[in-house]
């Protein structure tokens, strides 16, 4: 089913002119859609569902339907196509071929407050915070679990707003306009609302997609979002919290969540992690809050299929056993790829040979080294030609049991927002900073773990921070994490002498200033509410 919705962008606007009267296409399998117009009960479901659907759909009309954002294509806004965006492209990880309007300002760190990307971004999460607000304001008292659930779905939201922009518009109805909160107050309110509605979320429970709860906030969620916040929290608030995200992180790693350890054939038990039936196969027990989507039922250009057509172009096929197909879909749209920084973190003696992706891992001695050489230059001679750098072929549509995809164009693909393995990261780098700057004992035994399910053999007793940092990224590379992740390390903004390729716009890099560890707070959201005011730098 469809809702009639057309959002104002300015959140001031929106939040007085948002009203919800019906539903998306259910989102949970336990749920069966009703007449919103004859059932007061299907309207919270209804709800319930969009809160959800803002982090996979553009609209209520899948890919080829309306943008829930006004005057923005649904396809180029979609939540994790500009997530992806503002915090891979920025970084030593990624550089994208393309022209579109905003795509070079993050490629070279030239970013301001007329930025339409971050723009994006900004709106699909304030309309996110939109769409949850509205739900509690209706059906807070409708059932205890899922209220839980927007919360944790509003906080979510909250969270990337405010790593991304800093100080951020702030409100917990529809009808007031939001005030400026800082980044301390966010982060205060999020830690007491992750802690208030823990028990009442649903156990922390490894689910596979024919299970009613796949896909909904769990316990495990929540501890991974407080961790995540700890983590950062000397970044947001200028006092560090290693203790709590240790101990948050430590939960997860206890939890029915674990590492996935199974390869099936010649897909190895990391690549299947990002595969067509990751909800389905072993992979599912890591993914602990995937963003759900299906070739036939959840549909858009700005979702998984970001992650997986960009990144390929006609000439790449990343199944040996089947050259004729690329990723799995029939999108090969010659985007984005490595920069030569991130491979790097693989062969850092600049040797990398010039291979398909399916042989690069064994020369890596390292499963996550999914990169494509083949005819391909490793350095990012310009921005504009594909082939300057090496592919990245992580993302695929293929099913690991070989069953047929849903979709030829759209993928089934989950996009793993959350997964155990950054537990493992976030404990061994607090208990490193609580240990003088080294990881040892447990904590290196976190690292180790995720080396050894990806068939690396190099394992250490210690690990330095530094060390830390390339693990991040040789874990989580192109997950849309790394600009968090030099923030923390002090490797992103301000005189920090880090450099990657083309970082400030310089081909062999140089350092750009520290206020654009956030992005500007868009225009027209300056000019919709006089309560905002810009950050520094902008």
């Amino acid at each position: 089913m469809k809702i009639f919705i057309k959002n104002m962008i300015p959140m001031a606007t929106l939040a007085l002119a948002m009203s919800l009267s019906s539903c998306v296409g259910d989102l949970d399998n336990a749920e069966n859609p009703k007449d919103p117009n004859i059932s007061t009960e299907y309207k919270a479901v209804g709800e319930y569902n969009k809160c959800y659907a803002n982090l996979a759909l553009p609209g209520n009309g899948g890919a080829n339907g309306d943008s829930d954002l006004d005057g923005y294509d649904g396809g180029t806004a979609g939540f994790i196509r500009q997530m992806w965006n503002a915090n891979e492209l920025s970084t030593d990880e990624a550089i994208c071929s393309w022209g579109d309007p905003g795509i070079a300002e993050f490629v070279y760190n030239t970013f301001g407050a007329s930025h339409p990307m971050t723009a994006m971004y900004y709106y699909r999460l304030t309309t996110g915070i939109t769409y949850c607000n509205d739900y509690l304001q209706k059906a807070s008292d409708y059932d205890k679990t899922m209220t839980a659930e927007i919360r944790f779905i509003r906080a979510l939201h909250y969270f990337y707003l405010m790593d991304a922009f800093g100080n951020i518009p702030f409100s917990l109805t529809t009808v007031e306009k939001p005030r400026q909160a800082t980044r301390k107050e966010v982060y205060d309110f999020l830690e007491k609302e992750l802690l208030e509605i823990e028990p009442d979320l649903l156990e922390a429970k490894a689910l596979t997609s024919d299970q009613p709860g796949y896909g909904r906030a769990n316990k495990a969620a929540d501890w991974m979002l407080l961790a995540r916040l700890y983590l950062n929290a000397e970044v947001y608030t200028g006092t560090a919290q290693w203790q709590k995200a240790a101990d948050y992180a430590k939960k997860v790693m206890d939890s029915d969540f674990q590492l996935n350890t199974t390869p099936t054939g010649r897909w190895s038990a990391y690549q299947k992690l990002f595969m067509g039936d990751n909800g389905e196969s072993s992979a599912a027990k890591e993914i602990i809050f995937p963003i759900k989507a299906d070739g036939l039922t959840t549909t858009s250009y700005g979702g998984s299929l970001y992650v997986i057509a960009s990144t390929f172009d006609g000439k790449m096929h990343a199944d040996k056993e089947n050259p004729d197909a690329t990723n799995g879909t029939t999108g090969n749209w010659a985007g984005n790829r490595a920069r030569p920084d991130l491979i790097a973190k693989f062969f850092p003696a600049g040797n990398a040979p010039q291979v398909p992706s399916y042989e690069m891992t064994a020369k890596a001695s390292d499963d996550r080294a999914i990169f494509w050489g083949a005819d391909r230059s490793l350095d990012n001679a310009t921005q504009s030609t594909f082939t300057d750098g090496y592919g990245v072929a992580k993302f695929l549509n293929f099913h690991s049991d070989g069953t047929r995809t849903h979709d030829a164009q759209f993928p089934d693909m989950d996009y793993p927002l959350m997964r155990a393995a950054e537990a493992y990261l976030m404990y061994a780098e607090a208990q490193a900073h609580l240990n003088g700057g080294t990881a040892t004992g447990n904590a290196a035994k976190a690292i180790n773990a995720l080396r050894e399910r990806a068939n690396n053999h190099n394992l250490k007793t210690a690990y330095t921070l530094d060390e830390i940092c390339d693990e991040w990224s040789r874990e989580f590379y192109f997950e849309g994490m790394r600009r968090n992740t030099l923030i923390r390390f002090n490797k992103f903004g301000g005189n920090n002498n880090y450099n990657w390729t083309w970082k400030g716009g310089a081909k062999s890099g140089r350092n750009f200033a520290a206020t654009r560890n956030i992005y500007a707070i868009p225009d027209k959201d300056l000019s919709a509410n006089t309560n905002l005011k810009q950050n520094p730098g902008y």
